[in-house]
């Protein structure tokens, strides 16, 4: 394994892998070494040596870090001045019972979001500057301290969710938000899923601003069904749109109201997709339209009995489990997303299913060539993940 300490090394170490052909797969903390197919490559580039934040400036909302510092030191330098990253990131661990430590590289690496996402933006949104060694073992800088970034190609953009195929992260900068002053979920019981769905959308097409919205099937969050909406701000915007928010959706009943721990470990498993911890069925997600999205979980239940699944983003994503058979039920799931437009990607199965189906949704032709052509200038040799996210690229 290469460890470097410094850029310059990093850019040695990959001049040398590409002079003797080696390929190389890419390590945070080792806590995602799940996603994506599996690595065929003879050596590892890992980040563990470049740690420390380089840049915080409060009042700027700005933060950078060089890519192998934990997440855990981010949020906690953030928290001491009241901040945040926007947009939650999920941690894999539970998913893959993996051990380790989440990097802050790694989070952009794999554009690596939470529930806050479907109104504060991904990793992606909130990732303003970059600095990474491309596959010819040369330094490239991207963007910087301000989100106003308007020259030349958006390498930022680009890079983040390319789960390390396109260069080795050595340095990110995030723009960071304060903190809410307090939070608050609404909490229906028993919907089906349709009507769960459908008062999901209609609070987050209203002005009272949820800053996250999922719906939990029976026997997931509890006997009950559940369908949650989180809200943030002070506590005079909290108790207003509550209300409103109540007397908007009161077709659906009355709402609880869920505070403290207990609410704040419900997120944590949607964020997370605990509820599929510790077991061996495969994980999906699933992007379809809010609307569709029940639909297609009631298509793929017909053809994949025992399947289990629950909605974050006001529907928009589906988290589904189903039985690790021989193809995970690929086809299954593909083909009852077909007709509504969505795309599904395997996050976690066994290495010889992940290598053996498409992982990520299949491109057509045009994108592929588009995604050759991308891959072949930022690394040429094609040292870098070959085959993590499409087979032969």
């Amino acid at each position: 394994m290469h460890t470097p300490t410094t850029e310059a090394q990093a850019c040695a170490v990959v001049k040398s892998v590409v002079e003797n052909a080696v390929p190389l797969t890419l390590r945070g903390g080792g806590t995602r070494a799940g996603l994506g197919r599996p690595p065929q490559v003879a050596s590892t580039l890992s980040s563990a040596g470049l740690t420390g934040i380089t840049l915080y400036e409060p009042a700027e909302m700005v933060i950078a870090a060089r890519a192998g510092t934990p997440l855990e030191t981010v949020q906690e330098t953030l928290a001491e001045r009241g901040q945040m990253l926007p947009f939650e990131p999920m941690d894999h661990r539970p998913l893959f019972g993996s051990d380790g430590t989440p990097t802050i590289g790694a989070v952009a690496a794999c554009n690596v979001s939470g529930p806050r996402r479907i109104n504060a933006g991904a990793a992606r949104d909130s990732l303003i500057g970059v600095r990474l060694v491309n596959g010819r073992g040369e330094m490239v800088k991207s963007g910087g301290r301000v989100m106003k970034n308007v020259t030349g190609l958006d390498l930022v953009k680009l890079v983040c969710g390319s789960y390390g195929t396109l260069g080795f992260l050595t340095e990110v900068t995030f723009r960071v938000l304060p903190k809410p002053a307090e939070t608050a979920t609404l909490q229906w019981r028993g919907l089906s899923d349709a009507q769960g769905v459908a008062l999901l959308s209609k609070a987050l097409g209203s002005p009272f601003e949820p800053m996250a919205a999922a719906h939990l099937p029976a026997g997931l969050g509890g006997e009950e069904a559940l369908t949650l909406l989180r809200l943030e701000n002070f506590p005079d915007s909290l108790r207003y749109r509550s209300g409103e928010l109540a007397l908007l959706l009161g077709e659906y009943g009355v709402p609880d109201n869920l505070e403290g721990e207990p609410m704040a470990a419900l997120w944590r498993h949607i964020r997370d997709a605990a509820f599929f911890a510790g077991t061996q069925e495969a994980v999906w997600r699933l992007s379809v339209k809010p609307t569709d999205s029940p639909r297609a979980a009631s298509a793929i239940a017909q053809m994949l009995p025992g399947a289990r699944w629950f909605y974050d983003w006001g529907g928009g994503l589906v988290w589904l489990a189903a039985p690790a058979g021989s193809d995970a039920g690929s086809a299954a799931i593909r083909a009852a997303l077909k007709p509504l437009g969505g795309h599904a990607t395997l996050v976690r199965a066994p290495d010889a299913i992940r290598a053996a189906v498409a992982v990520f949704q299949p491109l057509s032709e045009p994108l592929i060539r588009v995604t050759v052509g991308i891959k072949k200038s930022f690394d040429p040799a094609g040292i870098f993940e070959p085959g993590r996210m499409y087979a032969g690229i």
